[in-house]
């Protein structure tokens, strides 16, 4: 390997090192929002585990969906941590309501 390859790859794996740094803090400067996401517009798969997959979602601020909101704001608007959502979304279920009714009800308890 000559000097110039050398010192390419050098440069190459520098400039992959500060993208992979760039990603994970801008993910770690977010969180999980569960109950703000409109429909097909969720981040990846949801409470009940129907589908796994961003933008299936298919009702408004669905209380199992979630979003992606700078950390620190998913309460500010409007939305419930993973652990809250889930609460919610079990007694929801347990009262027989659908996903139309889940997102109605969990709106009016806000």
């Amino acid at each position: 390997m000559n000097h110039s390859t050398t010192a390419s790859l050098a440069i190459a794996s520098l400039l992959s090192l500060g993208i992979a740094t760039d990603a994970n803090a801008a993910k770690d400067k977010k969180e999980k929002c569960y109950g703000v996401a409109l429909a097909g517009q969720n981040d990846c798969g949801n409470l009940a585990g129907t589908h796994s997959c961003a933008g299936q979602s298919t009702v408004d601020n669905d209380i199992g969906e979630w979003k992606l909101v700078p950390k620190g704001t998913c309460t500010e608007v409007g939305g419930y941590s993973r652990k809250a959502a889930k609460k919610m979304y079990k007694s929801l279920k347990a009262q027989g309501k659908g996903m139309k009714e889940q997102a109605k009800s969990a709106m009016s308890m806000k």
